[in-house]
C-alpha cells in the first residue's frame, strides 16, 4: 500500500564526520509500515525509547483491533449479542468518549458506531481483492438502525449501550491516539527531536538539525509528493485518500471512506490532507480529515473551521486543488503539479 505522506528524510545514522546520528527504525503495526527517526542522541538511548514505543503500539493495536480478538471486538461482539452494558478497560472507555466528542464535533460525519457497514463493504479485512458493492437492502438496513457514538454512555470501565447496530470502528482515530502517545513518551525519555510515521500519518519533535522536519504530501494518482511542507514542533500531519484502501468494480473506485448519512463510499472527492497543532495533534490530524473528505466540495471548508483546522488541503474528483491561506503559504509545490485555488 502506498504511504499517503512520504518522508524526505533521505540520510542514515553518521558516524566519524562530526554530525549528531540519527537513528531510525522500522516496524508494521496498525497494518502499515510505522517509521520513527531520532535526531541527535545516543544510539543505545535511542534505541530503547523507539522499542518501547513499537511495544506500546502493539499493546494499542491489540487492543483496538476493530476486527481480531482484542477490547474492542469483545465489545462489539457483545452489544450485537444485546448486551446494554459491557465492563471493559477503563483505557478503552476514556478513548470511547473521546472519540464521541470528535464524533459530536463534526455533526456525526466521524462516525466510529459504523463499523457494520464498514464490514459490509469489505473493508474490515486485509485485502479487498475481489470485493463487490452490497446489496441496497442491506445497506439500508443498517442506515435505518443509525448507529451512532451518542448512542454509547460511557463510565468508568462500563460501555452503556441500548442500539444493538453499534460496532465501533476506531480506525480513523487509532493512530492519531498512537502518535500523541509515542511523542509523550519520547519527551519524558529526553528524547525532544523525532519524527514518527504511522502509515503517512506524521508528528514531528523538534528539529531535524537545525532545520525542520520536512514530509511530502502523496499524490492521490501517482508515485510522489505533489507538495513539501515542513514541520514545526509538536505539529500532525494527517491524509485520508480515495487511494489508500479501495477496490474497483465494473469502472468504479469505492473507498474506505463511507458517508454515514448515505452507507456508501464517498466519490468525488481525491485526498484531504490536513496539519494539527497543540495537545491533541495527533489525534485531530487523523480524524479531522474524515469529516472534511465527507463534506465534499460544497463543504469541506466550513467542516474545517468547525473541526478547529486552519490548514487543509482538498484534491476533488477531477484533481483540482483547492487549500486554505495558511496552509499555501507553507507549501512547496512539485513540478508539474496544477496550480491550487486559494480559499481564505
Amino acid at each position: 500500500m502506498r504511504l499517503i505522506l512520504i518522508i524526505l528524510t533521505l540520510l542514515l545514522t553518521l558516524t566519524g564526520c562530526g554530525e549528531p546520528p540519527l537513528y531510525k527504525q522500522q516496524a508494521y503495526v496498525f497494518g502499515t509500515l510505522v517509521d520513527i527517526s531520532v535526531y541527535g542522541e545516543d544510539e543505545a538511548k535511542a534505541q530503547r525509547a523507539v522499542g518501547q514505543v513499537l511495544k506500546d503500539f502493539d499493546h494499542l493495536h491489540e487492543m483496538l483491533h476493530a476486527w481480531k480478538s482484542g477490547a474492542l471486538v469483545r465489545v462489539n461482539s457483545l452489544l450485537a449479542q444485546g448486551a446494554t452494558e459491557v465492563s471493559t478497560s477503563p483505557g478503552l472507555v476514556t478513548i470511547l468518549q473521546d472519540a464521541a466528542r470528535y464524533s459530536a464535533q463534526s455533526n456525526g460525519l466521524f462516525n466510529p458506531a459504523i463499523g457494520h457497514l464498514i464490514q459490509l463493504w469489505g473493508f474490515q479485512a486485509d485485502s479487498f481483492d475481489g470485493n463487490v458493492p452490497p446489496a441496497q437492502a442491506e445497506i439500508d438496513k443498517w442506515l435505518q438502525a443509525a448507529p451512532k457514538m451518542s448512542d454509547l454512555e460511557l463510565q468508568g470501565h462500563v460501555v452503556h449501550c441500548h442500539n444493538p447496530a453499534v460496532r465501533i470502528d476506531l480506525g480513523g482515530y487509532a493512530k492519531g491516539y498512537a502518535l500523541d502517545m509515542a511523542a509523550a513518551y519520547l519527551k519524558s525519555q529526553g528524547i525532544n527531536n523525532a519524527l514518527i510515521n504511522i502509515g503517512g500519518n506524521i508528528m514531528a519533535l523538534g528539529k531535524h538539525g537545525k532545520r525542520p522536519w520536512r514530509v511530502g504530501i502523496q499524490h492521490p494518482r501517482r508515485a510522489g509528493a505533489i507538495a513539501m511542507v515542513d514541520l514545526h514542533d509538536g505539529e500532525a500531519i494527517g491524509t485520508s485518500g480515495d487511494y489508500q484502501r479501495y477496490f474497483e468494480y465494473q469502472g468504479q473506485r469505492y473507498s474506505h471512506l463511507i458517508d454515514p448519512r448515505t452507507g456508501q463510499p464517498v466519490q468525488g472527492v481525491q485526498a484531504v490532507t490536513v496539519i494539527a497543532h497543540g495537545a491533541k495533534a495527533g489525534v485531530v490530524s487523523d480524524v479531522a480529515s474524515k469529516p472534511l473528505f465527507i463534506s465534499g466540495a460544497d463543504g469541506w471548508r466550513s467542516m474545517a473551521d468547525k473541526m478547529g483546522v486552519r490548514e487543509a488541503m482538498f484534491i476533488d474528483g477531477s484533481g483540482r486543488i483547492s487549500v486554505t491561506a495558511a496552509l499555501a503559504q507553507r507549501l512547496q509545490w512539485e513540478p508539474e503539479v496544477s496550480p491550487a485555488k486559494v480559499v481564505p
